[in-house]
């Protein structure tokens, strides 16, 4: 194991249903891998159901806390794994809206993955930014006024202040989990 993290926390945002699997796990093993502490919050807490292609149900992980406990004050960056469902219904849950907004106006990174990106519309902070997404992200992303979406494995966008990292798709994930270290090893 790393340790070039060491004293980084990051937090990693899920319902308690839908993830993806690997959008999930594979960052906060890679994450753990380079040193940092990784904290799993997920809507209500407790257990959360992951899934391979949106369809097929996997394995299931215990989260560390619920959303409505936690705060941006405490973390480095933010992680928003993707899964249709997942983000669907994270899109609408008004703590997860505001742990956005928090690692947001704190200047913080914040990465998402596949459907992710549809939490940070609905938390009101892609205008203006380039970002990638699962492909079909793209026209939710151009409606909320997104500057551009491109078709790139990984996308940094420095915002004003805040880093926004995004990727497409479960096989961009080493791009992805290298560029939140790389970014949190900058700040």
């Amino acid at each position: 194991m790393s340790t070039e993290l060491q004293g980084k926390k990051i937090l990693i945002i899920t319902s308690n249903s839908g993830i993806e699997r690997d959008e999930l796990l594979k960052p906060l093993e890679a994450l753990r891998g380079f040193g940092a502490t990784v904290t799993h919050g997920s809507s209500k807490g407790g257990i959360t159901q992951t899934c391979l292609h949106d369809a097929d149900k996997d394995v299931t992980v215990k989260s560390d806390s619920a959303l409505a406990a936690l705060n941006a004050s405490d973390f480095d960056a933010l992680v928003i794994p993707g899964g249709t469902v997942n983000a669907d219904t994270l899109r609408q849950d008004a703590d997860a809206q505001r742990i956005v907004n928090e690692f947001v106006k704190a200047g913080k990174t914040v990465a998402a993955i596949c459907h992710g990106p549809w939490l940070l519309i609905d938390a009101g902070v892609v205008e203006g930014k380039t970002l990638t997404s699962y492909p079909s992200v793209r026209t939710d992303l151009m409606n909320a006024d997104a500057a551009d979406w491109v078709d790139t494995e990984v996308k940094e966008c420095p915002a004003n202040g805040w880093t926004l990292i995004t990727s497409r798709n479960p096989d961009d994930l080493p791009a992805f989990n290298k560029a939140i270290a790389g970014a949190l090893r900058a700040a």
